[in-house]
């Protein structure tokens, strides 16, 4: 809805202000069209270029980003914790029946508790793959720990392709504007011979090529780019809680230790507070009393 709200602000501000500085929008109506196409379609074009189909894909997927803000809540946080506690607790007392959960997420009683998190194949295989090489043996929190920090690093890299990609789109707008404005001034030489007032108006349209490609560019696409950014970096705190009660849990903590040391180091204005936390545990415990 915010997103919304600044698309309006930004035309009624921009426009609103040239409208009342006493600028017409002849001009700009008649010379839009063909600015938009050149300016529009050489971005379209230099996007393609830059990018393969399935990160073209994922940019046009990640746009909606931009207006439903970070996919994890506050409770799902909650959740997350809930479901870490499960499973620590079970691979403590009996790692051979935890076994079962994490080879067959889909059918886990557990997993399917909390079906978010279930859809989200990133984090269940995370968690997953951390805890199975937990029972191979492979139980060095530093080596773990390493092995995490490189996959979420690959994973972050991945998800941030989409803001870079549409970056590189603003970056270059203004340029193509340019561009846009040049072949109009090519036009309007080839018409010198045409009385000012038509000559002014043809110049008019070819700077009309020089504002859209700096408006588009500094007014919307570069503001998308930047949310993309931030909304990537804000869901990336879900998966860093996963590795913080993880290597907690290789340090052998107490179980309720290692869900603090998470939630502790979850973002404040996600964080589940203690008592809603406790109160979520307390409620696991007399189920699987």
């Amino acid at each position: 809805m915010l997103g919304i709200v600044g698309i309006l602000v930004v035309l009624v501000m921009v426009f609103g202000g040239y409208t009342m500085a006493g600028g017409k929008f002849g001009i700009i109506l008649y010379a839009l069209p063909f600015e938009m196409t050149m300016i529009g379609g050489a971005a379209l074009g230099a996007f393609l270029i830059a990018n393969s189909g399935a990160g073209a894909k994922q940019t046009l997927r990640y746009i909606g980003k931009v207006f439903r803000g970070p996919d994890w809540q506050p409770g799902d946080y909650r959740d997350l914790l809930c479901l870490l506690f499960e499973l620590i607790r079970l691979a403590r007392q009996n790692p051979v029946v935890l076994e079962e959960h994490i080879e067959n997420p889909e059918d886990s009683s557990i997993f399917t508790r909390y079906p978010k998190i279930l859809k989200d194949h990133e984090a269940v295989d995370l968690i997953c793959d951390t805890l199975r090489a937990i029972t191979m043996s492979y139980d060095d929190p530093h080596q773990v720990e390493e092995v995490l920090d490189k996959r979420m690093e690959a994973s972050l890299h991945h998800a941030l392709h989409p803001s870079h990609a549409m970056q590189t789109v603003a970056d270059g707008l203004p340029a193509l504007g340019i561009v846009a404005a040049v072949l109009g001034v090519i036009k309007t030489m080839a018409s010198i011979n045409e009385p000012p007032e038509i000559l002014g108006g043809m110049i008019g349209g070819a700077l009309v090529g020089t504002f859209l490609g700096v408006f588009l560019s500094y007014g919307f696409v570069g503001p998308f780019a930047g949310r993309m950014r931030s909304v990537v970096e804000e869901d990336a705190h879900f998966y860093s809680l996963i590795r913080e009660v993880l290597i907690a849990n290789l340090h052998n903590h107490p179980a309720n230790m290692c869900i603090e040391v998470g939630r502790q180091n979850t973002p404040h204005h996600v964080r589940p507070s203690y008592t809603d936390l406790e109160s979520a545990l307390r409620e696991l415990k007399r189920e699987a009393a």
